[in-house]
């Protein structure tokens, strides 16, 4: 049987990107094929050379008024896009050409601290700043709108009197890290939407 070929679309450090490519490394279901970048001052693109995983640089004007990266993700083979931090809305085509293969982590618990400008810092300084008690991880597939798609898992974690921003940042790195390859193998090897 085929590996599941799966694209990472990421923007900056790519701590998530590398995590996932280590943990499916030695998987015969599951390669990670490629890694996708808008930025090319992204630290992902140094760990994808480490990684041996081919990249593709793009820029806003190729990524929505072109289909080269449609066209180098279908001559890849790619079955599954993985956005680990990538801050750029899908284009309508390759929207079309992965219907529910796309799927995206956020570091809050979605609906709430979701949208357009709602990434990175500003999602846990917003939720220190609400008074929560609580934040999370978010793992959803991804449609035409910031963080509307349909949600697959969550996981939760306490906000402590006294918090800051970057300590509940610390929290959800640890959530990302632990659940979002574990969520990922059970969507590529079980083909299961809804979890």
């Amino acid at each position: 049987m085929n590996p599941k070929r799966i694209a990472i679309f990421a923007s900056g450090n790519g701590s998530n990107a590398q995590r996932i490519a280590e943990y499916f490394t030695g998987f015969s279901s599951v390669e990670i094929s490629a890694i996708y970048c808008n930025n090319k001052n992204a630290f992902v693109l140094e760990r994808a050379k480490a990684l041996n995983i081919p990249s593709m640089l793009f820029d806003k004007d190729t990524f929505y008024n072109s289909n080269s990266v449609l066209l180098d993700l279908k001559q890849k083979g790619i079955d599954w896009i993985v956005l680990a931090g990538f801050l750029w809305l899908i284009p309508a085509d390759i929207l079309k050409a992965f219907p529910q293969r796309i799927i995206n982590i956020h570091p809050a618990l979605l609906p709430a601290y979701g949208g357009k400008g709602m990434y990175g810092m500003k999602v846990h300084e917003s939720v220190i700043a609400s008074g929560e008690t609580e934040s999370g991880i978010t793992i959803h597939f991804v449609n035409e709108n910031y963080d509307e798609g349909d949600i697959v898992f969550q996981a939760r974690c306490a906000i402590n009197k006294g918090d800051t921003a970057e300590m509940l940042a610390a929290k959800i790195h640890g959530l990302e890290y632990e659940h979002f390859p574990l969520v990922l193998e059970k969507l590529f090897t079980e083909e299961v939407v809804g979890y």
